[in-house]
């Protein structure tokens, strides 16, 4: 307890200014505060990393206390020491992790301060360098953790094959703020905001420039529609270590005037309203938040029915769902949703209502604190 009122501590492994995980654990906080908590974002990043002051500066804008531990790698213990003098300063009743590391160090530091685990996985997208390996280390050590929050069915499956006690784990998918992310200027305007080709329809991918988002393949994908005479061009948002072979493989397709490489972007709800169809291209996801600000924002949606995607995608009803990995399939319905404006309109309300329904972050904090009050049979606020 700290102050009377249990203390939260959220903690991540990130580079940069972070991925789709920080839209959930950054917004936490204030709503844990009016359930009765207290908690603090605790996160770990290489010094010297830029990355980390836009991390920081999103963290302030959302009112969510976050401290910076400098991390230099798997045998910094300086982490770990800097991680358990904060559990026993503010008597941690629970650790949240949200990665191999954080999940880790929670497991070692229990031992030396009592304090209950969870975690959260939000998918094993990548598959590159040590992160096979750090994946399996992450799922050997779940097993002895209290409860295992999944975002997506495949990801509690997968807990259980691998031996964690089904009723420790939880599904819990991921949401979003929907008054955040609300239309508010009708397509056409707000491409005259952004100084877009009015005559040309738009379309929109968000995520990290690397291979589980097979951005490479959309790319050629949506060069094949622009050479079969369709009037479009694509942007991309989003940074990480495919961008040379993202730009190359533009110029290979001779799409520079076409496809549009925009970066990292704090906020793009402005690029959002301007689409007229967003694309998930992934082979492998969670449940990615890109998708649910998409069809939040009244964005139709073609998406590869990979993971927890199915769950929030129901084809032919609130969107298109293609085959993970074939270009075919995944041409086709992004050539069919550009050409139908009429499908498009039916596709931009129902996704709007789904996520209203089912997928709001208010809704999702309500489920998170009941497995915390669980723990710690604590009554419900």
């Amino acid at each position: 307890m700290h102050n009377g009122r249990p203390f939260i501590l959220e903690t991540r492994v990130v580079t940069g200014a972070g991925g789709g995980p920080e839209k959930t654990i950054l917004n936490t906080p204030r709503f844990l505060t009016a359930y009765g908590y207290d908690v603090l974002c605790a996160y770990m990043y290489p010094p010297g990393d830029p990355g980390f002051e836009q991390l920081r500066r999103r963290a302030e804008n959302l009112g969510a206390p976050l401290i910076g531990i400098e991390d230099r790698g798997p045998w910094d213990f300086r982490t770990a020491a800097k991680l358990l003098k904060l559990c026993r300063q503010h008597r941690v009743a629970i650790w949240h992790g949200h990665d191999y590391k954080s999940d880790v160090l929670g497991l070692l530091l229990r031992r030396l301060w009592p304090m209950k685990l969870t975690t959260t996985l939000h998918g094993f997208g990548v598959l590159t360098g040590n992160a096979p390996l750090y994946n399996k280390i992450d799922l050997f050590c779940l097993r002895w953790f209290d409860r295992v929050i999944c975002v997506s069915e495949d990801l509690r499956d997968l807990c259980i094959r691998k031996g964690v006690k089904p009723e420790r784990c939880v599904l819990i998918h991921n949401a979003i703020d929907t008054d955040q992310y609300t239309r508010r200027y009708p397509v056409q305007a707000a491409k005259q905001r952004l100084g877009l080709a009015a005559g040309r329809l738009l379309v929109g991918a968000v995520g990290r420039l690397s291979g589980e988002k097979n951005f490479i393949g959309l790319i050629r994908v949506f060069a094949g529609l622009v050479r079969d005479g369709l009037e479009a061009e694509l942007v991309i948002i989003g940074e990480g270590p495919q961008r040379a072979e993202l730009e190359q493989a533009r110029a290979a397709e001779g799409m520079k005037d076409r496809i549009h490489l925009l970066g990292y972007r704090s906020d793009v709800t402005d690029y959002y309203e301007a689409m007229d169809v967003f694309v998930l291209s992934s082979v492998r996801e969670g449940l990615p938040n890109v998708l649910l600000e998409a069809m939040a924002m009244e964005v139709p949606v073609v998406a590869t029915a990979v993971a927890g995607v199915p769950s929030l995608v129901r084809h032919e009803c609130n969107g298109l769902l293609a085959v993970p990995g074939d270009l075919r399939s995944l041409g086709e319905g992004l050539r069919r949703l550009l050409l139908d404006a009429g499908l498009r309109q039916r596709f931009a309300a129902a996704g709007r209502r789904t996520v209203l329904q089912d997928f709001t972050f208010s809704a999702r904090m309500a489920k998170v604190r009941d497995v915390f009050d669980e723990l710690l049979a604590t009554p419900r606020r």
